[in-house]
């Protein structure tokens, strides 16, 4: 699958992004639109592509993605997913397809990681998750699966997040398991 965006989706993504990005100050203090836009259109075109493409598939699942910040050491700027709750077209998802093969039956269409690879971005740490919840109120009825660590993993769990009684939570399922309420969100450096 090609991952190129027509001129017509290129310009409509960059108008939703640069509308939610004015609109949300906040969560991104003295980083400029202008610059973030001259890097989305100024790398090389296979690069800028696939960035703009991740965004635009980011945005069409529900994600509303935003800039959240710029990595000093590399100059990237980071955007995670900003909707409200989980993305609604990334939910009813079990962890990994690991998971998704071990069911036996009733099998989600997806998993997690698998959608993740597929749109090109990287499913939250906790520690971003973390962040993210600094910069609003996120999950307050749905929740999030997040990057899960190995030692977990390897038993069989996997790990996800939201927020209750204004306070982030941090829980355990089986990967296998699960949820019309539980999506993901992502991040993806530009």
């Amino acid at each position: 699958m090609k991952k190129e965006l027509s001129l017509e989706q290129r310009e409509e993504l960059l108008d939703t992004l640069k509308t939610r990005f004015e609109k949300n100050m906040e969560r991104h203090a003295g980083v400029e639109w202008v610059k973030v836009k001259a890097k989305l259109e100024a790398n090389p075109d296979n690069y800028r592509d696939e960035k703009l493409w991740s965004l635009h598939e980011m945005e069409i699942t529900g994600g509303e993605p935003d800039v959240v910040g710029m990595d000093k050491n590399t100059g990237e700027y980071i955007f995670y997913d900003c909707s409200a709750e989980s993305p609604k077209g990334r939910r009813s998802l079990c962890y990994d397809r690991e998971a998704h093969e071990a069911r036996k039956e009733f099998k989600p269409e997806n998993s997690a990681v698998a959608m993740a690879a597929a749109i090109g971005i990287e499913l939250l740490t906790e520690e971003q998750y973390r962040d993210l919840q600094k910069l609003g109120n996120f999950d307050l009825k749905s929740s999030s699966w997040i990057k899960t660590p190995a030692d977990i993993r390897k038993l069989g769990g996997a790990i996800f997040c939201d927020r209750r009684y204004d306070t982030v939570f941090v829980y355990h399922n089986g990967a296998e398991s699960y949820y019309a309420a539980r999506g993901f969100r992502g991040s993806l450096r530009v």
